[in-house]
Order: C-alpha cells, then sequence, then structure tokens
C-alpha cells in the first residue's frame, strides 16, 4: 500500500474511512488541554491548525523546521504539519547537549525552531542562546524572551498543501549518537513513505497490524523509526493507538487499554519488566517488535511468558536510521526456552528483508567478500538508502562501496544465508563477541538488568553490570563465568548511573569515562 504524502497523511486516512482511536499517556505538547484520547478527524485538524501557526512564522517551502521538546507523538504532527508547508522537518532529541543542538542546528540552518521553554532554558544554562541559530523560535508551552508562543501564531488557516518532488528532503533524523554526536540524516518521499512506510503497509499474516488490533508504540518519537511507523500502522486501519511517551508512567494507559501488538525501545521493555507477571497489561500481545538495539534473552523470554496468547510471536528487526529495517527473525517461546546458553539465539538477526535488501560480509581493510562465517564487516544493497547527511556529504560519501552501504557493524553470515551480530566496529574485541557476552551474562546473573562490555586495548574486557540497587549477587556472578573468556572484576551500577541517548542507548564513550577505562578501543570508529 502506497502511502502518498506526509503532509496530507491524516486527511489521506480519514478520507479511506480508517476510524482509529488514539489513546495517549499524557496529552500532545502541542495540545496539551486537548485530552488524551484522539479520533483521526481532530488529528487531521491539529495538523492542519499548526501549518497554519508555522506558516505565520514565516515557514514557506524549502524551509527548514527544527524541532526539539519532550519525547511524543507530537513530534510526528509537527512534521507532517512542516511537510504540507514544502518545508523539511528536522526532529532533534532534547536528551541532546546544548552544545550538540548548538552544532546540529548551525548545519541546518532552519528558518524556525519549535521548543519549549525548558529547552531554552537549558540552553541558557549552559551559555547557549539557541534562539539566536534560527529565524524564528516557536515556544510550545507560553513566552520566552527571543521566542513567539504558540498560542500566539494559532488561529491562521494553512495554505494549501504543497507537494515536494519524490527525491527532495522529506524529513531529517538523527542517529542516536552513542559514540559522539549524532549525524543528521536525510530521508525522502521515496525513501521513507514509498519505501520504508510502504513496505510496512503491505499486509503480511501474523506480523501486520489487524483492524482489531490495539497496537502500542513506545519509541522515541524524534527518531527516523516514528514517521514510517505512523505512516504503516494508520494504513493498515487498527482499531486503536496506545501511543506511550514515557516508560516510567505508562501503566494506567496500558492497563485502560490492553495492547495487542507492542513495539517498544529495548531500554523500555526493560524498565517494564515488573509488569510481566500473569495480570499484567500484557496479557493479550499476540506480537512484539524490537527494533533500535539489541535485546537479550532473559527480557524476550519474560514477555513471551506474559501474554495469555496460545502462541505469541517476537518479531526482531535490525536496521539503521539511515536503511530502515534490514533483516528479521521471529523467535517463539519454544526458540528462548533453554535458558543461560553460551551461544544465545537472539544473536542471530534472520534473514535480509525479501526482494529488497542484499547483505554481504566484507574484509574491513581489503573490502574482499568473505566465506560464510568469517567475521567481518558487514555490507548492504538496498533502495531506500538516505540520501545526504546535513553539512557531512563526504562522511556519507565515505560510507558507500561498490553501491554497497556500509553499516559499521561486525557480524558473520551464516552458510544458510542468515546474519549474526557481533558488534559495532568500533566496540569489537577480538576473538569475541561483546553484544553475545552482554546475553549470556544478562541470562545467567539474577538481578542484572542490563550488561555492557567494554574492551580496551591492553587490559582484559571490563563487564559494567547494571541491576536496581546497584548491588550484585558475587557469588552468581562467579558461577556465571565457567566458560567466559577472561573478565575483570565488574563494575556495578545503576540505570541512572549510565549515560543513555534519547532512545535508551547507553552512550559507550560516555560510560568508559564513568568507569575511568579510557577511549581507546579496538575499532577505528570509522564507519560510525
Amino acid at each position: 500500500m502506497k502511502v502518498r504524502s506526509l503532509g496530507t497523511l491524516f486527511d489521506d486516512v480519514v478520507a479511506r474511512g480508517i476510524r482509529t482511536v488514539v489513546h495517549l499517556d499524557r496529552p500532545l505538547d502541542l495540545a496539551p488541554l486537548r485530552g488524551t484520547r484522539f479520533d483521526l478527524p481532530a488529528v487531521a485538524a491539529l495538523v492542519r491548525e499548526t501549518a497554519g501557526a508555522l506558516h505565520a512564522a514565516g515557514v514557506g517551502p524549502g524551509d527548514s523546521v527544527a524541532v526539539v521538546k519532550e519525547n511524543h507523538w507530537d513530534y510526528v504532527l509537527i512534521a507532517a504539519a512542516a511537510a504540507r508547508l514544502g518545508a523539511v522537518p528536522a526532529l532533534l532529541s532534547d536528551h541532546l547537549t546544548p552544545e550538540s543542538l548548538q552544532i546540529l542546528l548551525k548545519r541546518l540552518e532552519p528558518t524556525a525552531l519549535v521548543t519549549t521553554r525548558a529547552v531554552l532554558d537549558d540552553g541558557h544554562e549552559h551559555g547557549i542562546d539557541l534562539t539566536s541559530l534560527v529565524g524564528c523560535t516557536v515556544c510550545l508551552d507560553g513566552e520566552q524572551p527571543g521566542a513567539v508562543s504558540l498560542a500566539s501564531l494559532r488561529g491562521t488557516p494553512p495554505p494549501p498543501p504543497v507537494e515536494r518532488a519524490p527525491d527532495a528532503p522529506l524529513v531529517v533524523n538523527h542517529t542516536s549518537g552513542t559514540t559522539g554526536l549524532p549525524k543528521l540524516v536525510v530521508h525522502t518521499t521515496r525513501t521513507l513513505l514509498h519505501g520504508i512506510a510502504a513496505a510496512e503497509a503491505t499486509r503480511v499474516p501474523v506480523v501486520s497490524t489487524r483492524a482489531s488490533d490495539t497496537a502500542c508504540s513506545a519509541i522515541a518519537f524524534s527518531h527516523g523509526r516514528a514517521v514510517p511507523w505512523t505512516a504503516s500502522v494508520l494504513s493498515l486501519g487498527p482499531r486503536e493507538l496506545v501511543v506511550v511517551s514515557d516508560a516510567e508512567n505508562a501503566e494506567p494507559v496500558l492497563r485502560a487499554h490492553p495492547p495487542t501488538t507492542v513495539e517498544a525501545l529495548p531500554s523500555t521493555y526493560v524498565r517494564w519488566m515488573p509488569m510481566t507477571g500473569p495480570d499484567g497489561p500484557f496479557r493479550g500481545v499476540r506480537l512484539y517488535v524490537s527494533t533500535f538495539d539489541a535485546m537479550h534473552p532473559p527480557t524476550v523470554r519474560a514477555y513471551l511468558g506474559a501474554t495469555a496468547r496460545r502462541g505469541p510471536l517476537w518479531l526482531q528487526v535490525w536496521g539503521q536510521t539511515e536503511t530502515g529495517p534490514l533483516t528479521f527473525r521471529v523467535l517463539t517461546r519454544r526458540a528462548l526456552a533453554a535458558a543461560e546458553r553460551r551461544h544465545p539465539t537472539t544473536r542471530d538477526l534472520g534473514r535480509p528483508v525479501p526482494g529488497r535488501t542484499r547483505l554481504k560480509v566484507v574484509d574491513p581493510r581489503t573490502f574482499a567478500e568473505l566465506p560464510p562465517g568469517t567475521p567481518g564487516l558487514v555490507l548492504v544493497r538496498t533502495p531506500v538508502v538516505c540520501v545526504g547527511y546535513v553539512g557531512e556529504h563526504d562522511r556519507w560519501h565515505a560510507k558507500w562501496n561498490d553501491g554497497w552501504w556500509n553499516t559499521g557493524d561486525v557480524g558473520v553470515r551464516t552458510p544458510l544465508g542468515a546474519f549474526r551480530l557481533l558488534d559495532r566496529e568500533v566496540d569489537l574485541i577480538p576473538g569475541h563477541s561483546g553484544v553475545e557476552l552482554e546475553d549470556v551474562i544478562e541470562d545467567r546473573v539474577p538481578g542484572v538488568v542490563e550488561c555492557v562490555v567494554l574492551g580496551t586495548p591492553g587490559t582484559t574486557p571490563v563487564p559494567v553490570l547494571v541491576t536496581r540497587d546497584g548491588t550484585l549477587d558475587v557469588w552468581a556472578w562467579r558461577a556465571a563465568q565457567y566458560d567466559l573468556p577472561p573478565l575483570a572484576e565488574p563494575v556495578v551500577l545503576t540505570w541512572e548511573q549510565v549515560p543513555r541517548t534519547g532512545t535508551g542507548k547507553v552512550r559507550r564513550m560516555e560510560l568508559r569515562e564513568v568507569v575511568h577505562r579510557g577511549q581507546d578501543t579496538y575499532g577505528t570508529g570509522l564507519w560510525t
């Protein structure tokens, strides 16, 4: 099913007669007084109203509109409003530091910045006036020096929708930034909507959204996943959408509207583990979806066990902001039944997306293709690769190799054509897979909710163990190591002590500073 336009997305699904009802965990920052329940005509009207306000702020065709705010689905609505004017929305997480925002805004040179007083105040506390970097600053929650309030712009009728060429920039998202300043990724209508979203809107048995579903999304809505997810799921017309912006306060909306499908950040799944009991809100889930980062066996096992459905599935997707989904694998209770394996099944990320993606593993020095079973850099060929990095075209161009995109991941191709992830190239540990070690340790040591293994030249790898209370069962730790390579004494931290991105990923370079392990890695970091 082809998704025609981001600017008219909500009008289009309303015109098709889709009657999905949206339930939010909290009101939108874009409309704080309009409650937590929306039908699609109300969403479409809010997008048109926001387009009128942006038009009043001086936004027009070809302009850039930066959005920085607290996580919520209205990132997508503001993006649609900007796209309706022919402008290009750039969605930036408020987890970025003011220094990072300053650099990214200078690269974007936006006509308008849509933000909040909290973001502007944080900038001022660091000596940075974000309003000075843009043409007009629109503040969602009131007046602020150097900014106009959204309320003062409401009431301006939007101009007719502007259709941009399919290969013109449509949306800018940033990468996670686990190893430094994020890249600004440019997608087009052809790549993001006609490619990624349209493929996901194709009805596939079992894994596609159904008309009877209550589909829950608890992701980072500034991320490149948010727009194609919204476009595809609405095209399929589920009965309800449950949108979760804050993992910590999700239980009321999940219990009020129990989902049948769930897509969440890996970090969110981890934080929701206390709700996986038999009387929890996941008892009716038939399908879980994970993207963004590695999922570890205990978490997957707990959620598959939390539902009363006879044969629930876990769809594990590997992809990147630049490419969308690349491989997928469906996991079952049976696949996860054996605990504490030395080589967990979750490291097998399945096969390339049929008909759209090809994959090969190459030598990182010569780029010659390697035989199955030999670790190397993973390259992909897909028609939906982003068209550039804002302000860093040379960096984008360097990731191409004779028509193949360099993912920067290290993996192994199996004899049957599946892909097994080992590590990000910058995080690799020679002779081992850090991600696999993290899988095993989480599976074997009770109380460990997250494990990060840091490799540093000249020393044994350091396991950083995250527990809820910052303590560790030493005997369980020792017992878990019987077939593992030599490891340094673990560093035990709480969840709050670990630096994270807006998608919940661990900022590994910053974590190295926290545990005093320096910045030296085995990897080159050339393709991050």
